[in-house]
């Protein structure tokens, strides 16, 4: 996790520069780090890409992107940020490297004193996955990779073959330690307290094990479709796109085992250690669905069966977990928006209590926005009578003094500059999670429809359970409000 070391002198290379993914995410985060004063003191951004860009062009293009997505140009140091941009076109390729071999020369030569030559050397990959190999090649053959980072965007692979292939070429030019695969969940200042929140705090570290714990639901429902992004997610789906990657980093965060310290070294093993705990996948344990009206869609197929929906009960065994289902799902077109974590603990038994509330006896964790902790309790309604309630105690994280919130591209951003890995995958920990969903994607269960605005096939809430999905609950039972129960 980050200290407050400042990064070394950079050259950042920024490859697909003026794509969807730069100008949503990446751009917005340097200028954030540069707004609180987080940069190394001395930098050059090279922006890189197929098309001619002039250096005062691309500084414009990035202008635009900073009034569009923020934080807006006028509200940090925009005239000292854009003189640090670069823009080397031609592309770049193991036989044609463009002009980027020149600008990176150029960006060194225009650092102060002798700072550019031993600054630190950052390829950031935000181009599509098909384009990893041959830039990691060129990375290789143009002998930009010695002492280099190399900053690969997901997915780190699109099926357990590609990403063993995948794998195999970044180790034949990249040594493990110089690669940060970039997982943003991983990133995001709710999942980052999910540990912090066990192994700080014996009240919660005491609790978290199937002794005191019935289930776990790791829960992404998204309201917005696929139209911007279409012919993409049709080859792709749910499970590829959030389950093995998503789904499966939060389930190892929340699963690990003690690391032996809070280095990156060490938690990175943790999290392996789960996924390499986690039983295959059975197509038995999970509910696949597509959104009515997908195939509606400009970009897909007219009988596509992909995924646009996945809930899946997963096992984790390990003695501290075994028994105890994981229950994840996420997808499109769904009945609201939510990022949350949440241990469903066990009903005290015995308890002189009866008719004990839904909603009680559950620890959330909100990874959306700038996070939140919500600890469900069952508790007297005040009064006369002996009347239960289910409430909940909310913390913020905006709420915590003394805390400096960042997105969590500029979280991850700011790890890369500093070389810290501890909240990036590793090789060994992608090749457990592609191995565990090898099953599933070799004998999947059919796909089943949904309405757009609903919460999935039926069959995922019979897959959860009697205690049902936490999110959306109300909607589902067509209940709203407190539930009350006497003894």
């Amino acid at each position: 996790m980050s200290d407050a070391t400042t990064p070394p002198p950079t050259v950042f290379v920024l490859y697909g520069a003026t794509g969807d993914l730069a100008r949503r995410m990446v751009l917005p985060a340097f200028y954030d780090l540069a707004c609180r004063g987080l940069m190394p003191e001395d930098w050059r951004l090279v922006g890189n890409g197929r098309g001619d860009v002039a250096h005062e062009d691309f500084r414009g293009h990035v202008r635009e992107v900073l009034e569009e997505f923020g934080p807006h140009p006028d509200e940090g140091p925009w005239d000292e940020f854009s003189s640090r941009l670069l823009f080397a076109g031609g592309g770049f390729k193991t036989d044609d490297p463009g002009s980027l071999l020149d600008v990176i020369a150029h960006a060194r030569s225009d650092m102060r004193g002798d700072t550019g030559e031993r600054a630190n050397l950052v390829h950031y990959l935000a181009i599509p996955p098909k384009a990893f190999p041959e830039t990691t090649r060129a990375i290789g053959e143009h002998d930009l990779a010695d002492g280099a980072t190399v900053v690969y965007e997901k997915p780190f692979g699109t099926s357990p073959d590609d990403f063993a292939e995948l794998d195999h070429l970044v180790h034949e030019v990249l040594d493990e330690q110089q690669v940060f695969r970039i997982d943003h969940f991983l990133g995001k200042e709710g999942t980052q307290d999910l540990h912090v929140l066990r192994f700080g705090n014996a009240l919660f570290g005491s609790a978290w094990s199937r002794d005191v714990v019935e289930q776990v639901q790791v829960d992404v429902p998204e309201s917005l479709d696929v139209a911007d992004r279409a012919e993409f997610y049709d080859a792709t789906g749910a499970v590829l796109d959030m389950l093995v990657t998503h789904l499966f980093q939060v389930t190892a965060e929340v699963a690990m085992e003690p690391p032996a310290s809070s280095s990156a070294e060490d938690l990175q093993a943790a999290r392996e250690e789960v996924l390499a705990a986690v039983r295959p996948l059975s197509k038995d344990d999970v509910v696949l669905g597509q959104f009515e009206g997908y195939r509606d869609i400009e970009g897909v197929d007219d009988d596509s069966t992909t995924d646009t929906f996945v809930a899946a009960r997963v096992w984790v065994d390990t003695d501290r977990w075994h028994g105890v289902p994981f229950l994840l799902r996420t997808g499109k077109r769904m009945g609201g928006d939510a990022q949350r974590v949440s241990l469903v603990l066990r009903r005290p038994d015995p308890t002189p209590l009866t008719h004990l509330p839904e909603g009680g006896d559950v620890l959330t964790f909100d990874l959306a926005g700038p996070g939140a902790l919500d600890v469900g309790l069952v508790l007297k309604k005040p009064g006369p009578e002996m009347a239960l309630t289910a409430t909940s105690a909310h913390l913020s994280l905006t709420d915590v003094e003394g805390g400096h919130l960042l997105p969590p591209y500029a979280a991850l951003l700011l790890d890369v500059l500093r070389g810290d890995r501890s909240l990036f995958t590793s090789s060994e920990g992608l090749a457990s999670a592609w191995s565990r969903v090898r099953p599933l994607l070799e004998d999947r269960p059919e796909v089943q429809p949904y309405a757009p605005g609903s919460w999935g096939p039926a069959a995922a809430d019979e897959l959860a359970g009697p205690r049902g999905w936490l999110v959306g609950a109300d909607e589902r039972r067509g209940e709203h409000g407190e539930d009350d129960a006497g003894s």
